[in-house]
């Protein structure tokens, strides 16, 4: 535990990136099995103890120190591990050696919230800050050390030196501590056997249009719609769907998993179906309409029947047990076209191409569409492979131009991680009205990017000295400031004062020559609303 308490450290103090691939490839080559599998699925939230919650700590902290000490303690350090971690008094007698990852895993796996509150104590007994804070990390879920799962895959095939392809491919067929992976990468065993297993394949991904001019003769266009990206695969007699990520979201999604019957990976965009698109029933909703279905884990039926998904089918990777991501993207479009009208058409619809005399015409075309579902365009070689991770030059999407208003701060939140000392997370407003007539302001969303370092600090003192209330970890502030937010649609929402929830909020600009009275007013997000 304790060079993996010592990993952890190191990676919270080290913005290289290549730095990070080299403490991670070094760990994994010099630590033995399962400790690195197990480290190697915490790292990439692959872990769950269901007995170990933020309350938990909260309550086994409140127990041992003064009360008031850890609200202002947890409130200034704004992480509760690790203020738990340096505020857990150390042990009296001999608590025993440090646990191993391993040992570590297998306790927290085996507590119950009947047990928990006395078997947890013993292990943070053995351990020192360091290794209480990477073992409330681990126990939580909740690294937040900048390494993303992709980041670790990359680490693990330089620490071996194998395809990180291979990696990702192999990776979600196993089970951590991951012993078969590391037999092949470290050892040189066979690869695993996912011959008959319904595998996640790497998505193939796009690059920004920005300043580049395609030719449409080598490119062709269609829409990039707003929903989410899935994978559909069926090998064996049995479907599984997959988020981008690659985490399996069958269980939310039970009417995909049904419809899906053909030996197949597909490449696609899930979507619901809404009361209208361009006039015709049983198109594609807004995102809002989704968002009502996703990370739910048992879905009613009436929400079956209210808000039924179906996929708009982008790309074929597999077909009848043939791999086709070798044939360029026109034969696959092909492949394709063949496969839809087989499929069910309640549940499945093909991405429409976009054509346009020239790439101006393209622009014009783009600009037009601001549609409930459309988030702009997608520009793929037609002589593109699917390939794996971002290539320059193959894909791109061209998202439409977001949205902006003036929106006046109202709260303020600490960040976590390395921002967890400044108040980073903005909640802003607009006016319910004319603000010289007595009208008030009402959130309508929050941000926490879209803005430098040096305007962080800024912002932080701002809030600090213009603070008019406490509420728990949130600040209320004076309102003095304006930003300018850009964000890609808005809709109804009931969970919101305001009737309004945005999509993709994020800070464009800091106006602080702007007077808050020249915000503006919840009239003007309203005549954006498409639902």
């Amino acid at each position: 535990m304790e060079k993996f308490a010592a990993l952890i450290d190191a990676l919270i103090y080290t913005r290289s990136r290549n730095e990070k691939l080299r403490l991670i490839a070094e760990y994994l080559r010099e630590t033995p099995d399962p400790d690195r599998g197990w480290a190697l699925a915490a790292l990439t939230d692959g872990l769950d103890f269901k007995a170990v919650k933020s309350s938990t700590i909260r309550g086994l902290l409140k127990e041992r120190v003064d009360p008031v000490l850890w609200s202002l303690s947890r409130d200034f350090v704004g992480d509760t591990a690790e203020t738990a971690a340096l505020l857990w008094p150390e042990a009296l007698g001999e608590a025993g050696p440090p646990p191993t990852v391993s040992e570590a895993v297998n306790t927290l796996d085996g507590m119950t919230r009947a047990t928990v509150m006395t078997e947890l104590p013993r292990l943070l007994d053995r351990l020192d800050s360091a290794g209480r804070y990477a073992l409330l990390k681990l126990a939580t879920g909740g690294m937040r050390v900048g390494v993303s799962s992709r980041l670790a895959k990359v680490a693990f095939a330089q620490a071996f030196d194998v395809p990180v392809d291979d990696v990702e491919e192999y990776w979600h067929a196993l089970e951590p501590p991951y012993a078969d992976l590391f037999a092949w990468g470290a050892e040189g065993a066979d690869p695993p056997d996912t011959e008959n297993l319904p595998l996640f394949r790497p998505f193939m991904l796009a690059h920004p249009l920005e300043e580049t001019v395609v030719d449409l003769a080598d490119y062709a266009a269609e829409w990039k719609w707003d929903g989410i990206r899935v994978q559909l695969v069926h090998v064996a007699g049995e479907t599984r769907v997959y988020s981008r990520s690659g985490d399996d979201i069958s269980a939310t999604f039970p009417e995909m998993v049904d419809a899906l019957d053909v030996p197949a990976v597909l490449d696609g965009e899930l979507l619901v179906r809404g009361a209208h698109q361009g006039g015709e029933a049983g198109g594609a909703a807004s995102f809002n309409a989704l968002q009502q279905r996703l990370g739910r884990k048992t879905v009613s039926k009436k929400m079956l029947s209210e808000s039924p998904a179906f996929v708009r089918l982008y790309d074929v990777l597999m077909l009848e047990g043939e791999d086709l991501r070798s044939l360029p993207w026109e034969a696959r479009r092909r492949r394709l076209e063949k496969l839809v009208p087989v499929l069910p058409e309640s549940h499945f619809d093909l991405s429409q191409l976009v054509e346009a005399r020239d790439f101006d015409h393209l622009a014009q075309i783009r600009e037009g569409a601001r549609n409930d579902a459309i988030e702009g365009l997608m520009l793929k070689r037609r002589d593109s492979q699917y390939v794996p991770g971002r290539k320059t030059g193959l894909w791109y999407k061209w998202k439409r131009d977001p949205l902006l208003i003036d929106c006046v701060l109202m709260y303020a939140q600490r960040g976590s991680g390395k921002r967890s000392s400044f108040y980073s997370d903005y909640t802003f407003g607009c006016w319910d009205g004319d603000p010289d007539e007595g009208a008030e302001l009402l959130p309508v969303g929050k941000a926490y990017s879209g803005f430098t370092d040096a305007e962080l600090k800024k912002l932080d003192k701002l809030v600090r000295q213009t603070t008019l209330n406490r509420f728990g970890p949130v600040r209320e502030v004076e309102r003095t400031l304006v930003f300018e937010v850009a964000f890609d649609s808005v809709h109804s929402s009931k969970r919101h004062k305001s009737g309004l929830a945005m999509r993709f909020p994020r800070i464009h600009r800091i106006r602080w020559d702007k007077p808050v009275h020249e915000a503006d007013r919840l009239t003007a997000l309203r005549a954006l609303i498409r639902d």
